[in-house]
C-alpha cells in the first residue's frame, strides 16, 4: 500500500498557488497533475473531481479541503498539496474559507486503500500545530518539509 510519503513528491507541493474560486484551484490542479502525469487528462481529472464535490464539499473545516476522485487512468495514488495565496470559498463545512488543499487521485478499484489515505490526511490536517506550520511556511521546500514531517508524526 502506498503511503503519503511516497505519493507526495517535493514537484507535487506546490507554494503560493493563485486561487481565485473552487473551480479554478481545481481546474489549476488537473492542468498540473495531466502535465506531470502522461496516463492522465486534465479535463477527466477536473470532471472527476468537480462530481465528487456535487456530492459535498471536501473542505473538512479550519482552512483546510481534501478534493479527491477515483480514476481508471490512475495507476497508484498520486497526491498534490497547494498553499494557496489567498483562501477561496469551498463550501466547506465549517463555513471557513480554504488555502491549505490536499489532492488524491486514486485508482478506480482502490477502496480500503482510499479511504485510509483520506483518514491519514483527516488526522494529519485536523492538528492545529501543523495547520500553523504549513501557513507559516515561506517556499516550496519549506512547505514540502513540513508536511513530510507531520505525516511521519503521525505515522
Amino acid at each position: 500500500m502506498s503511503s503519503l510519503e511516497t505519493i507526495l513528491p517535493p514537484e507535487r507541493t506546490l507554494f503560493d498557488v493563485p486561487g481565485g474560486s473552487k473551480k479554478r484551484v481545481l481546474e489549476f490542479f488537473s492542468t498540473f497533475i495531466a502535465q506531470n502525469t502522461p496516463s492522465l487528462d486534465s479535463q477527466e481529472v477536473f470532471a472527476r473531481l468537480i462530481a465528487r464535490e456535487r456530492l459535498g464539499s471536501t473542505g473538512i473545516g479550519n482552512g483546510v479541503a481534501i478534493p479527491h476522485a477515483r480514476s481508471p487512468h490512475c495507476k497508484a495514488p498520486i497526491a498534490g498539496f497547494l498553499k494557496l495565496s489567498e483562501p477561496v470559498d469551498f463550501d466547506a463545512i465549517d463555513g471557513e474559507p480554504v488555502d491549505l488543499v490536499f489532492v488524491l487521485l486514486v485508482p478506480e478499484e482502490a477502496d480500503a486503500a482510499h479511504l485510509t489515505l483520506l483518514a491519514q490526511l483527516a488526522g494529519i490536517m485536523n492538528d492545529v500545530d501543523t495547520r500553523m506550520r504549513l501557513r507559516r511556511s515561506s517556499s516550496q521546500r519549506d512547505l514540502h518539509d513540513s508536511l513530510i514531517e507531520a505525516i511521519r508524526r503521525q505515522g
